[in-house]
């Protein structure tokens, strides 16, 4: 059972790297033409939905993982 636990701590740890790649990989910073002829354009950043969802359900995994491995290794 030890074998088990260490492998879904691994896996926690991996979900929460793929987690943070997810999160920084969702905001790009886009230009922003400007509204009154002559002035100048501005920046926004924007979100992508998809690898912000994705974020969020790699940290619920990641989350369920160690509690898991925990649980079982205190256990064992």
């Amino acid at each position: 059972m030890k074998i088990r636990a260490v492998i879904e701590l691994v896996l926690a740890v991996c979900a929460a790297a793929g987690c943070v790649v997810s999160w920084l990989a969702a905001s790009t910073t886009v230009d922003v033409a400007p509204i009154l002829p002559g002035e100048p354009s501005t920046t926004s950043v924007v979100h992508s939905a998809p690898l912000l969802v994705l974020s969020l359900l790699l940290a619920t995994v990641a989350g369920v993982l160690a509690v898991l491995g925990i649980a079982r290794l205190r256990r064992g």
